[in-house]
């Protein structure tokens, strides 16, 4: 070797291990910021993962709900702080400002878009995970419960049910989606027809600010109380604890599904659902969910299939007649309610399970949405699930019209041009219909007939298979448009899209509005000026975080 090549090997060496030698300074430097701004019974320094820390990857892989970025490009988290109590998230702020981190929060990490636990600017940013702040206070005299908001669906439903059979939440169906998201977010769920979103049951709430101080409602004022039910309190602060209304359910609930092909020469059963299901009583939450299915256990072909899929609140008798005067196509009779499917689970006529009916205990009903056997025990929804394996796009729309029958043509099309796709059609209505629509952050009420998801699922996280399955979801969407809620054309911030809009680098409040109003309508201009009063220096940011408007 060279004496050229030798000085170019050691100049590389001493490089490497400058660069090493910084990270760990930085690393070390933050740390003991964070010491100097702790108690003596504070034990953040504890929950402080570095990079090289052995639980770093395990709590980023958790934080994931959907992998698609796992391994990406895409920034990942300076460091990772798990507090186990409120208090040592104060320290982590104000170290965050001081050294010019942004903070993640992540509750239960079902982001759609991942920005709670990535970041697609170079800006260093540190993830707080708030899965050990996971305690609840259920009153029942006062019907409230006090949540943490590391608390996740499932435990909180748990915790209700264990205490009464007659008590239930407004909130979302699937049992590992965090409290803090949801709810923050608005919070559909099958309860919301009689009570409102998940959101419209809020009293009280715990926050940090950009300040590291800890405030209530009274402390924090009506217009963040206000801004952090529906408009997403990642962009205000660190929302620590929920103080929610319980809501009253009979002792005895019906769940169903009904399913039938979807044949665009039959749209009869589609169109009628349309024009019912967001009039009906606000006891009857019935959805539709459509997917693609193997035609037969043998054929490659594949058929659409459209399940009526919905909750009464009330006994199978009560729920079979009313059933009998809205939607006799059903054929619903109250011994389906007590005997196993009507069908098999492999025939050639598929559909299968023409029809399934159950009379159960609202916690029942919980186990039921969140694809759950109805003779598992309660306990199943404490499990804390991993998704390591499916890659997922998402995004929303709302309905002021039914679609017509040329639109439903289309989306029949696009369901069998693809594989493993949903869309799922939630009626609002009923409570939602009465509550203006500046009571909160969510604006969609009345006028607005349904909300759609759309679903786009994939098993090989290429970047060319991942594209094609991205591309069929943005070309689905695009030929939605003549159907849906126009000018802006909205959606649900919960099912978040970065196809909408993302932020500038200068977070400037025109760049926002592209996606802000689809989301939030007249309500984004005073979330601004609320981002404005609480958060000046814009702490709290991300590529789809409220602007700053002074």
């Amino acid at each position: 070797m060279g004496n050229f090549a030798v000085v170019i090997l050691i100049l590389f060496i001493l490089s490497v291990s400058c660069l090493i030698s910084c990270d760990e300074t930085k690393y070390q430097t933050f740390i003991q910021c964070i010491s100097d701004h702790s108690s003596g019974e504070n034990k953040i320094l504890q929950r402080i993962h570095t990079p090289n820390s052995p639980a770093y990857v395990s709590l980023l892989e958790s934080a994931a709900q959907n992998p698609r970025w796992t391994n990406s490009t895409a920034q990942r988290p300076f460091l990772i702080a798990a507090p186990h109590r409120e208090a040592e998230i104060r320290a982590v702020i104000l170290c965050s400002k001081l050294f010019g981190h942004q903070i993640r929060v992540k509750s239960g990490g079902h982001d759609y878009e991942g920005l709670s636990f990535r970041s697609e600017t170079p800006l260093s940013f540190i993830m707080v995970d708030l899965s050990n702040l996971n305690r609840t206070k259920i009153d029942l005299e006062e019907e409230i419960a006090w949540i943490q908001t590391g608390v996740k669906l499932g435990q909180l439903y748990y915790e209700i049910a264990n205490k009464s059979s007659t008590l239930a939440f407004p909130g979302g169906l699937y049992p590992t989606v965090g409290s803090g998201g949801h709810i923050s977010g608005g919070g559909l769920g099958t309860l919301m027809r009689k009570y409102g979103i998940a959101a419209d049951n809020v009293l009280d709430a715990r926050v940090m600010d950009a300040n590291g101080e800890t405030l209530d409602r009274e402390s924090m004022g009506e217009d963040l109380f206000w801004a952090i039910r529906g408009g997403g309190g990642a962009s205000f602060c660190v929302i620590l604890a929920w103080k929610l209304k319980l809501v009253r359910v009979p002792e005895k609930l019906t769940v169903f599904t009904v399913r039938r092909k979807f044949e665009p020469e039959n749209l009869h059963l589609l169109q009628k659902w349309q024009k019912t299901a967001h009039k009906v009583s606000k006891d009857l939450f019935i959805r539709i969910l459509l997917q693609t299915a193997p035609k037969n256990d043998t054929s490659l072909e594949k058929l659409v299939a459209v399940g009526y899929n919905g909750l009464f609140l009330g006994p199978a008798d009560e729920f079979v007649s009313y059933m009998d005067k809205i939607f006799p196509e059903f054929d619903l009779k109250i011994e389906d309610c007590f005997s196993p499917p009507a069908g098999n689970y492999s025939c050639s006529d598929k559909p299968c399970i023409k029809k399934e009916c159950f009379q159960v205990p609202w916690i029942k009903s919980v186990l039921y949405f969140a694809g759950k056997k109805l003779d598992d025990p309660p306990e199943i929804l404490l499990q804390q699930r991993v998704n390591k394996h499916s890659y997922s796009k998402g995004t929303s729309d709302f309905l002021k019209s039914p679609i017509p029958d040329e639109g439903w043509k289309m989306i029949h099309d696009m369901f069998n041009s693809g594989d493993h796709q949903m869309m799922i059609m939630d009626p609002l209505g009923g409570k939602i219909d009465e509550i203006w629509e500046d009571e909160i952050p969510f604006p969609h009420r009345k006028g607005n007939l349904f909300n759609v998801q759309y679903l786009k699922y994939w098993e090989v996280n290429t970047k060319n298979e991942s594209s094609k399955h991205i591309k069929w979801m943005r070309n689905l969407h695009k030929k939605m448009k003549p159907y849906v809620a126009q000018s802006p054309r909205t959606a649900y911030v919960n099912y978040k899209d970065l196809d909408l809009g993302r932020n500038d680098e200068n977070c400037s409040y025109i760049r926002a509005k592209i996606w802000g109003e689809k989301y939030f309508k007249g309500n984004f201009k005073r979330l601004a000026r609320v981002k404005g009063k609480v958060d000046p220096d814009n702490f709290f940011r991300n590529e789809q975080s409220i602007p700053v408007l002074l």
